[in-house]
């Protein structure tokens, strides 16, 4: 499966916990999630921190809360793709509960 076809599959079942997904479907979403939203937040924290004159500090602010956007804009489907991994594994999807455990 190619790095297109993986992320408009996840993005094409949402919210759908059922099934299975692929070894590369579930990297190459992840990959997309990380690069989507993380670069940006990354981007925005760094302009933040730098505190520069100029309004950068405020322009990374806006940055770094448009990543946060769209990164919880991806929480459903990372879940989903995840779950669907599991059942592919032959494992239940509820073991991602494991990742709220501090």
């Amino acid at each position: 499966m190619s790095f297109g076809t993986a992320v408009s599959t996840c993005l094409k079942k949402y919210g759908t916990f059922n099934g299975r997904a692929k070894r590369s479907e579930f990297w190459f979403f992840y990959l997309f999630t990380v690069l989507v939203s993380g670069i940006p937040a990354g981007i925005g924290a760094g302009l933040v921190a730098s505190g520069g004159s100029g309004g950068t500090s405020s322009v990374g602010a806006v940055i770094y809360g448009i990543a946060i956007v769209i990164s919880l804009a991806f929480v459903i489907p990372t879940l989903a793709v995840g779950c669907r991994r599991l059942h592919d594994r032959g494992q239940s999807g509820w073991w991602q509960l494991l990742l709220l455990v501090p």
